[in-house]
């Protein structure tokens, strides 16, 4: 599964409105590779938790899976529309 995948099925797994969620990546930078999340604003709240804890391990699985594989340090940026 890639990052983008795994991504994506954390996030749909805890919204109310999976079928909104948007998330792409970029490899812009050498060092980093940068996912967005876009989810709807109603669902920003449960995707970032209680002092930011549920978005923390949301990092935290990814960043593992990618350092699992030998890939590039991940950073997920979480937005609403």
């Amino acid at each position: 599964m890639s990052l983008l995948e795994l991504t994506e099925t954390l996030i749909k797994n805890l919204v109310k409105e999976p079928d909104s969620v948007s998330v792409r990546q970029f490899d812009v930078e050498e060092d980093f590779i940068t996912i967005e999340v876009l989810v709807n604003e109603s669902d920003m709240g449960v995707v970032i938790g209680r002092n930011g804890m549920t978005a923390s391990a949301i990092r935290t699985i990814v960043q593992a899976s990618a350092y699992a594989n030998g890939e590039k340090k991940v950073r997920i940026n979480i937005d609403s529309f």
